[in-house]
């Protein structure tokens, strides 16, 4: 039996409806996204060839920079004298009579925000390692954030000028992390390369052109343009600018773009070099003028044909964002990992590990990894020594990770950063508490947490004593307000003496709930009677709450 006001499935309708001898056919809901992208697949004869996209990582100070100087510099024709005029976060060089374009995201932030967001923008990663220096933290962190974006990875062990220079050292500290060179029968090629002299930058622009054919990486030039945005910022004298990655199609000077929440029209395009280009393939970096607003370093961009439907998505998603920051507490932390195992949307739970030393980092990750079950792998996905850095809650806020502390503490912006994010951090001292707390927070049974809320102080003015009621404290209600069901801390001298609660509050000869702050009061408590004129009771209330 079903009333007015219940909904039913299609087929049920139909079956009703042809009874009454009525046609029925089904309504086809169709989104703004589909009426305004095109979803075709590109066949095997539309599909052509692309050059690669290469992000260059490394420790601080390993020569990342000075490579890609040698690299981009060693490849400019002598026409372009004074290398690139105008530096827009990508360039295109040439390399065995073939383009190969390089994104200047040597800091990891741009690059973890474009992981968050899924635009997978770079085909290779080259890690860059120092060989008098060897594996360093950051670079242990560019090798989780090329793995986890499912990069091809190339090692360039630079600094090989150097007469401390070590290459076997740097690759057997590789093979700790996963990665295994070829020489030592792996998969990862190791090219050593001096940035000062130059030696080996051919050979690892060669291997980059290697990895690119054994990737076989194509697109189709042929379509609106696809792509990803780089970096953004507003100029003074132009406007929003906008460095995008073309990543399929071509784009023209006046197409319509839409851009995460930006739309406008391609008013003026330039290359790497700063000339103004008339339109831009797959692989193909440019810098863009026309958006109405400054879109984020890794939005996707389209170009579409319907510029009013654009402007309509645009403010959908300005609301979708919106309800998205409503939802924010949705994020995975210890408090609701049970709730969301239960509704099946977690089957993975990432940690990223912190410790004091490096044999806690491998304990707790060990432990840590052998709590998975059958409904949810615990995956280990950072550890490494020290503090939890900005860079910590950046990974766990891409991959949707909890950071577990031991022995450490976050830095300042970390925690601030955490809290904006909604990244859950957890510190131990501990190891077991660890193991314990995730383990009953995957059971679902983690315990609930009460906290102190302070509502007023009470200065006590002349302690009496009552046959029929006992100790009773004449007070002065210095600031807040004190209540009848409320605890008490009894402060002697800044020395907490007593915790008590309140057994009885009045004014003059009533019994009330609470007293505000300049009235005076009796109050009398439960246990404790060693009350002494000029104590302090700091009132309070325990709650209970959730992170």
């Amino acid at each position: 039996m079903v009333t007015i006001n219940q909904s039913v499935d299609y087929d049920t309708a139909c079956i009703v409806a042809e009874e009454f001898g009525a046609k029925v056919t089904k309504e086809v809901v169709v989104s703004i996204e589909e009426r305004l992208f095109e979803e075709v697949e590109d066949t095997e004869e539309n599909l052509q060839p692309r050059s690669p996209v290469v992000v260059v990582m490394g420790h601080v100070d390993h020569g990342k920079t000075s490579l890609l100087d040698r690299i981009r510099h060693a490849n400019v024709t002598s026409g372009e004298a004074g290398g690139i005029t105008q530096h827009i976060g990508a360039y295109r060089v040439k390399a065995g009579g073939r383009d190969i374009t390089f994104l200047d995201t040597p800091g990891h932030e741009a690059f973890t925000a474009m992981r968050a967001r899924g635009a997978l923008a770079t085909d290779i990663a080259i890690l860059v390692v120092a060989a008098d220096d060897g594996i360093m933290s950051q670079t242990v962190e560019a090798i989780n954030h090329a793995k986890a974006a499912n990069l091809s990875i190339i090692v360039a062990i630079n600094k090989m000028d150097k007469p401390t220079a070590n290459p076997d050292k740097v690759k057997q500290e590789l093979t700790e992390h996963g990665l295994v060179c070829e020489e030592w029968g792996g998969n990862v090629i190791c090219v050593p390369v001096s940035a000062k002299t130059g030696e080996g930058i051919d050979e690892l622009l060669e291997m980059v052109n290697l990895t690119a054919d054994v990737l076989e990486l194509k697109a189709n030039p042929d379509r609106l343009a696809k792509g990803v945005v780089i970096e953004a910022r507003i100029d003074k004298g132009r406007g929003p600018i906008a460095t995008v990655l073309v990543q399929s199609g071509t784009l023209h000077t006046g197409d319509t773009i839409i851009a995460g929440t930006a739309v406008g029209r391609v008013r003026v395009m330039r290359d790497d070099k700063g000339k103004a280009v008339k339109e831009a393939g797959p692989s193909v970096p440019v810098e863009i003028m026309g958006l109405a607003e400054v879109p984020s370093a890794g939005d996707d961009f389209a170009a579409v044909e319907d510029e009013k439907l654009a402007r309509e998505l645009v403010e959908k998603r300005k609301f979708d964002a919106k309800e998205e920051q409503f939802k924010l507490y949705k994020k995975v932390s210890l408090d609701n990992l049970f709730s969301q195992i239960e509704e099946g949307s977690m089957k993975k739970l990432p940690i990223i590990v912190k410790a004091d030393v490096q044999g806690s980092v491998e304990a707790v990750s060990q432990s840590l990894s052998k709590l998975s079950n059958d409904e949810v792998k615990v995956e280990v996905i950072h550890g490494a020594v020290g503090a939890v850095t900005e860079s910590d809650v950046m990974l766990a806020k891409a991959s949707g990770a909890i950071i577990v502390g031991f022995n450490v503490r976050p830095n300042p912006a970390a925690a601030d950063n955490a809290k904006r994010d909604g990244v859950d951090i957890r510190l131990y001292r501990v190891i077991y508490d660890a193991i314990e707390e995730i383990e009953t927070a995957m059971k679902g049974m983690l315990a609930p947490k009460y906290r102190e809320v302070d509502t007023g102080r009470v200065e006590v003015r002349q302690v009496m004593k009552l046959s029929s009621v006992g100790v009773v404290a004449g007070s002065y209600v210095l600031d807040g307000k004190v209540q009848r069901n409320g605890e008490v801390r009894v402060v002697r001298d800044g020395i907490i003496v007593a915790v008590d609660k309140i057994a009885g509050l009045r004014r003059f000869k009533d019994d009330v709930k609470e007293v505000a702050a300049g009235y005076e009061c009796g109050i009398t408590l439960e246990k404790f009677t060693d009350i002494k004129d000029g104590d302090i009771f700091e009132a309070f209330v325990t709650e209970e709450y959730r992170d």
